[in-house]
């Protein structure tokens, strides 16, 4: 690894980092540098995934982001095995279809607990370690979901708003001792996920899906030293969806 990589010096947490997203931005961190500790429900195949990337700079810990106490020993085990902590990558989630109306309450929380919770949880577990560095970073990802409303979508746009606000929040809170918090809003990305999910990719000026990748390379960007000034900000990476309504045409 050259002394010259980007995070050569940094540890970072990922939570939902057996897939998708989360695993994405696991691998481009140890790929620019970075150690880092892969956190996610699925033992198995976070287990496989961290070893994929090589047991000398990544390490898998099972992680109940909905449970404090699971937080807690995550982030002990991060110590443990890497000794510090400059960086936590919120990227657990889950889908919520269902209009207000149609939304249970049994659904609302549980989206409500991994969405919005499992940030909150993450994030105060963290902050002691985090707090340790001269400078250090959070990275919640949360949803274009989270910056305009979603017809049909109440819980999953609720939460997402709910990070939205946690990190402006966070940001102003943490700021001056060194620790800054931002949000990045994917669009349309093809992750296990969405799979499932009918896209209208005509709203979409680049005119296709995203890749995970995608938004891999822009947390890495903001755990790296060269996003020290950037904090609070909300960052849309969606091929330009929420820019406006690109399917109505002039008056």
């Amino acid at each position: 690894m050259s002394a010259l990589s980007r995070l050569h010096d940094k540890v970072a947490l990922v939570s939902g980092a057996a897939s998708g997203i989360g695993l994405a931005t696991a691998r481009r961190l140890t790929e620019e540098g970075a150690c880092v500790v892969l956190a996610d429900l699925d033992a198995e195949t976070g287990a496989s995934r961290a070893e994929e990337l090589g047991t000398d700079r990544a390490h898998f810990a099972e992680l109940d982001v909905t449970d404090p106490g699971s937080w807690a020993a995550v982030v002990h085990r991060s110590l443990d095995r890497f000794g510090q902590l400059d960086g936590l990558v919120n990227c657990a989630g889950v889908g919520g279809g269902g209009s207000l109306c149609e939304t249970s309450e049994e659904d609302w929380r549980r989206v409500m607990s991994v969405n919005l919770d499992g940030v909150f949880f993450g994030m105060r577990a963290a902050l002691p370690a985090l707090l340790e560095r001269e400078t250090s970073s959070v990275v919640n990802i949360s949803s274009i979901a989270g910056l305009v409303g979603f017809k049909g979508s109440a819980a999953y746009a609720a939460s997402k708003w709910g990070v939205h606000g946690l990190t402006k929040t966070a940001a102003l809170e943490l700021g001056e001792h060194g620790v800054r918090v931002n949000s990045v809003h994917p669009g349309s990305i093809a992750t296990p996920l969405t799979a499932g999910l009918t896209r209208g990719i005509g709203q979409i000026p680049a005119g296709r899906v995203g890749a995970p990748e995608e938004i891999a390379h822009l947390v890495v960007h903001l755990v790296s030293d060269e996003s020290r000034f950037t904090n609070g900000a909300s960052i849309a990476v969606d091929g330009g969806e929420t820019a406006g309504n690109s399917l109505r045409g002039l008056l």
